[in-house]
């Protein structure tokens, strides 16, 4: 991925035809409907390979507690967290939370995001877990966004399992994960590897059943402590380990062999006062680094990926492009769709965003609300700015 100075971008029906300088667009293309950016930054589609979508209810109450000096294992401790979500979205009904989620997706589009993971995990219940993956569905049925689902019911202990673990894994493998690979609901699946959530055992064959049923592999690794999360992303082949503000130096030499993407999630690290995912360190091995919001109602309450990038920048020392790209192409990378967008290249999708900046320095640098003047999903405008 590289600027081009006064660039062209051709397109046909939903797929880029050329893309390179304005001087070099071939005279097919001459005749063509125009359209002018203006002078604006013409940036790919931006995908967020790591989102909470459908969740009922906010932990705002948890913030402040937080501030106050209470941890995130303490509040989960006291029936908080995770399990908090798990309550209030099982409140929820499914035409409620498509209702809520697609006016999520509105706002990420308005920001020049194109493609969203989407992840379940506040059900932990078959019935529960297959509402939020049939939500995902229904929602890339009537929303131009593309939508990558991801099951995610090794996200905690439900209560009504909690004296007897081995039976929810059995739940999760034998019941839940045949349901979703069968029935086409989701794409991975993912697993909580950390202390107070699911262990490095636990997670393998949370994930190898997965991988049996054709789904691809993602991993909550070494996020509140280096709990072997990576170095099980590296043994079971996962797309990406995400987290990884606590990774060793074992961990990133093995995520680098592996050739695994590691998803930087630095809403999560700020909101949480912890200490950044080492970027410079996993990037200078020559792991892809890609950069998503964790959007959630409680570490990451926040679907501001341009906002995500920026801490990217100014907490990882990431470089802007090192952040766009993370946000782009190996988040793409990430969600298994790098074949049809997450760059400007001729076939791949015509998913793009016009930034109201010169540059990416320029505009990860001079941080605005939002400086997307138009989105394209598709050949087809989705979002254009006042």
């Amino acid at each position: 991925m590289h600027e081009v100075p006064h660039a062209a971008l051709a397109w046909a029906d939903d797929t880029i035809r050329w893309v390179g300088p304005e001087r070099a667009l071939p005279q097919e293309y001459g005749s063509w409907d125009a359209m002018d950016a203006g002078g604006r930054l013409v940036v790919p589609g931006l995908v967020d390979c790591h989102t909470h979508l459908a969740f009922g209810g906010w932990r705002a109450d948890e913030f402040t507690q937080r501030l106050t000096g209470r941890s995130y294992q303490e509040i989960a401790a006291d029936g908080g967290g995770i399990l908090a979500t798990v309550r209030a979205t099982r409140g929820a009904s499914e035409a409620e939370l498509i209702e809520r989620a697609a006016g999520f997706l509105d706002c990420m589009v308005a920001l020049g995001v194109t493609t969203v993971e989407c992840k379940s995990g506040y059900g932990l219940s078959p019935d529960e877990e297959l509402k939020l993956l049939r939500i995902y569905r229904a929602l890339q049925g009537r929303h131009a966004v593309r939508i990558a689902p991801t099951l995610l019911a090794a996200h905690a202990l439900p209560p009504e399992y909690r004296d007897d673990r081995s039976s929810y894994i059995d739940l999760v493998v034998d019941e839940l994960i045949p349901a979703a690979a069968d029935g086409g609901l989701a794409e991975a699946c993912d697993v909580f590897v950390e202390k107070g959530a699911f262990t490095v055992d636990e997670g393998r064959r949370v994930l190898l059943a997965g991988r049996a049923a054709g789904l691809a592999a993602h991993v909550h690794a070494d996020q509140l402590s280096a709990s072997g999360g990576a170095l099980l992303a590296a043994e079971v082949g996962a797309s990406s380990a995400d987290h990884l503000e606590c990774v060793t130096p074992a961990g990133i030499r093995a995520l680098a062999d592996a050739r695994i993407v590691a998803v930087s999630l630095p809403l999560a690290t700020l909101y949480l006062g912890q200490w950044p995912m080492p970027a410079r360190d996993l990037i200078g091995a020559g792991v892809h680094v890609a950069v998503a919001t964790d959007f959630n109602p409680g570490s990451a309450p926040s679907y501001d990926l341009p906002l995500a990038m920026m801490l990217a920048c100014t907490l990882q020392r990431m470089t802007p492009d090192e952040a766009l790209k993370g946000a782009t192409l190996y988040a793409a990378q990430a969600v298994g769709r790098a074949h049809e967008v997450g760059s400007l290249e001729a076939g791949k999708k015509a998913d793009f965003a016009l930034i109201d900046a010169s540059d990416p320095t320029q505009w990860l640098y001079h941080f605005q609300p939002n400086a997307c003047a138009m989105t394209v999903i598709g050949g087809r405008v989705a979002w254009v700015g006042a």
